[in-house]
């Protein structure tokens, strides 16, 4: 089966278009913190807006959990997106119902409107089938044609990104064309060295892909708090760092897995740690095999990679032709914690070949530590969908669009 594009929908001018985004961004008192994903948006809704097509924009932001909620409204990403846009952008304060219907009825060729959360209706992420249905079809009245350009959520069952297209003649936007670009240049036909770095709390986050990829890569480097459960597999005392007893074997069949392959497991040398989980805690730079007895004493709690792993790490990245980075090294967001993201950030900017920010916290991560977006190969929208994808796993939201 092949991805149905924009182009498979023909001429949009005067059509009703419903275009499912991805606008889940970071609020803080009413304020947009990163608009990577507003940004990542506009590429499809500019195409579309340029056709003549009455642009109807819907998507979820944060968990509501079914209700309306003022600190989840869409509002300050509409007006964002019109900034963006350099149009005019109505925002509509509900979903469905008479307001939203007439909202719709009123677009002109080229305008654009914004729906209220989809998450403030408890259908749209419901588990029966057929309440999410129901919310689609309601939806599904305000267009002509349906693009889902989400991809942050295509690795869900819910109405918008499942039902929705199956109720209007659908396509995928650009965004969702480039980042399957991307992944399957990640799968399929990575340049080498292949470097894949993972890092965020759990190992259990990531087990699948570390499943899925070990076959595929060339070295796999592991930072973040999930190193952990590799040290304590290997023998060391953690201390109080975060630990998963219950993966320990797991891991310690990865670790023979990867040496039957010939694959290099690059784990932390040394690591910062500290005497609480706090910016201004006291905190050490240890060896990897001497938390415990820091110090900080055995309480320890480690919080980054250390500089030599860091220093390290960025060596690996820089030489490799394809790099897939998931996952901070550390708390960035405390600037004692921050050093090893950092780092493999700014290796990441210098990779002869393509080097990919696999979304979530590590799009957070390099933005929240100053660097652009074009500083790199490609910063995925979708840390979720993104793991799934390379996985392996079943994405209904690309199925429905033929994928």
């Amino acid at each position: 089966m092949t991805l149905r594009t924009l182009e498979s929908l023909g001429s949009t001018s005067g059509k009703r278009v419903i275009v499912r985004c991805d606008l889940n961004v970071p609020l803080k008192d009413g304020a947009i913190t990163d608009d990577g994903r507003v940004r990542a948006s506009v590429g499809t809704l500019q195409a579309l807006v340029a056709d003549g097509a009455r642009v109807v924009v819907i998507s979820h932001l944060g968990r509501p959990d079914g209700q309306p909620v003022d600190e989840f409204s869409l509002r300050p990403v509409a007006a964002r997106l019109g900034e963006l846009l350099d149009a005019g952008v109505t925002f509509v304060p509900s979903t469905v119902g008479s307001e939203a219907e007439e909202a719709v009825a009123g677009l002109a060729d080229g305008q654009v409107v914004v729906l209220e959360n989809l998450r403030f209706s408890p259908a749209e992420t419901s588990k029966d089938a057929d309440e999410r249905r129901a919310f689609a079809e309601q939806l599904a009245a305000y267009g002509d044609l349906f693009v889902s350009d989400g991809f942050g959520v295509v690795h869900r069952e819910q109405a918008s990104v499942y039902e929705l297209p199956q109720l209007l003649p659908s396509a995928a936007g650009s965004l969702i064309e480039t980042e399957l670009s991307i992944l399957e240049k990640l799968t399929e036909t990575p340049e080498r060295p292949y470097t894949v770095v993972l890092g965020g709390s759990k190992v259990s986050d990531k087990l699948g892909v570390i499943e899925h990829l070990l076959p595929r890569v060339d070295s796999l480097l592991v930072g973040g708090g999930m190193l952990f459960t590799f040290l304590a597999a290997q023998g060391y005392a953690v201390g109080g760092s975060l630990l998963e007893k219950d993966q320990l074997d797991r891991v310690r069949g990865y670790l023979a897995d990867a040496d039957e392959r010939g694959v290099q497991i690059v784990l932390p040398t040394d690591v910062v740690v500290a005497s609480a989980f706090s910016a201004d805690a006291d905190h050490a730079v240890v060896p990897a095999d001497g938390i415990e007895t820091s110090e900080l004493g055995d309480g320890a709690i480690g919080l980054d990679i250390g500089p030599d792993t860091a220093t390290r790490f960025a060596e690996i990245v820089a030489a490799s032709k394809t790099v897939f980075w998931n996952g901070p090294m550390g708390v960035f967001e405390f600037d004692a914690f921050a050093h090893g993201t950092k780092t493999v950030a700014e290796a990441l900017t210098r990779v002869d070949g393509l080097g990919v920010v696999g979304g979530g916290d590590s799009a957070a991560a390099v933005r929240a530590l100053g660097f652009d977006d074009d500083q790199f190969g490609h910063i995925s929208t979708g840390g979720g969908a993104s793991l799934e994808f390379l996985e392996g796993k079943r994405l209904p939201g690309l199925e429905v669009l033929g994928w």
